[in-house]
């Protein structure tokens, strides 16, 4: 299945997130996050539903009846997914047609990372927040929960503005214990101010990654015509000779790009730049390997 196959042909989100995930720990040595145990509770009959990696088979042989057993769960850790929606995260869809071949935007892309995180996180007995636009799902465990998480993950829109700083400083002050943020933006609203935020919740213990989502468009400027730019938040207008100042354009980027990734390893953050023609998959995986480096 293709990339864009993914992000844009299936509209079920939990569905487009298992697909991602699926395989996707394979081969990692170790959890990717803090560790997590299990203890033994008791045993009940079994139900139609129940997962069946639950059974005890040796059980069954025993008595010839089905029981699976139920633990007591205990977790290390909490976790709030954190999404920039700002109006700059639809692009290149909001821009139109003639700025790019592909359909997949910025928002569209983070959003499937955010629920494929929520799987692997929820997937290993911890606990996986959300805050994104004037939604906020406070961290817990459960299928049920995820499956409410990836729900209102799927009825999100990018629009308007950001104030990452203040959604920074919501999200690390409903982790009611330390934990971990993860951040995934496009940082051009004020990304200073987003950082002290961020350097806030570190120090108040919780330990903070961030998703630095681009496509290929911001990076590159692959066109060769004059262009007029709109802002997509504030609707301000620059007409330009795209040919003519891509060479700036791509030394300002750069700029940009190693100015928050500067500031992300001066505080101790674990930084990714991800860009959307990257496979999902591809870009978890890169990033749970990091964490185990």
């Amino acid at each position: 299945m293709t990339l864009e196959q993914v992000l844009t042909g299936i509209g079920d989100l939990e569905l487009v997130a298992r697909i991602v995930v699926e395989g996707l720990v394979s081969g990692l040595h170790r959890s990717p996050f803090h560790g997590y145990s299990a203890e033994f509770n008791q045993y009940r009959h079994y139900r139609p539903g129940d997962d069946l990696k639950y059974v005890d088979w040796k059980l069954v042989a025993r008595t010839d009846r089905v029981y699976t057993k139920q633990f007591r769960e205990t977790t290390n850790m909490a976790a709030s997914v954190v999404l920039d929606t700002s109006a700059s995260m639809d692009f290149p869809r909001r821009a139109g047609p003639a700025f790019s071949d592909s359909p997949v935007s910025k928002f569209r892309y983070s959003v499937v990372v955010a629920a494929a995180l929520a799987h692997v996180i929820s997937g290993q007995g911890d606990a996986v927040g959300l805050l994104g636009g004037d939604r906020f799902i406070p961290p817990r465990v459960g299928r049920q929960h995820l499956r409410r998480l990836v729900a209102a993950l799927s009825t999100l829109e990018a629009g308007g503005a950001w104030d990452g700083a203040a959604v920074v400083r919501r999200a690390a002050e409903r982790l009611t214990r330390r934990g971990l943020l993860a951040v995934l933006s496009d940082f051009y609203d004020d990304e200073e101010r987003t950082i002290a935020e961020l350097r806030r919740a570190a120090r108040m213990g919780h330990e903070v990654v961030l998703f630095h989502v681009l496509s290929p468009d911001e990076l590159e400027l692959p066109y060769g015509r004059d262009l007029e730019l709109t802002d997509l938040e504030t609707g301000a207008r620059l007409a330009v000779n795209a040919a003519a100042a891509q060479r700036e354009y791509k030394e300002s980027v750069a700029t940009f790009l190693e100015h928050v990734r500067g500031l992300s390893v001066a505080e101790g953050f674990q930084y990714s730049l991800v860009v959307t023609n990257t496979p999902p998959d591809r870009a978890l995986r890169n990033f749970l390997l990091a964490r185990q480096g």
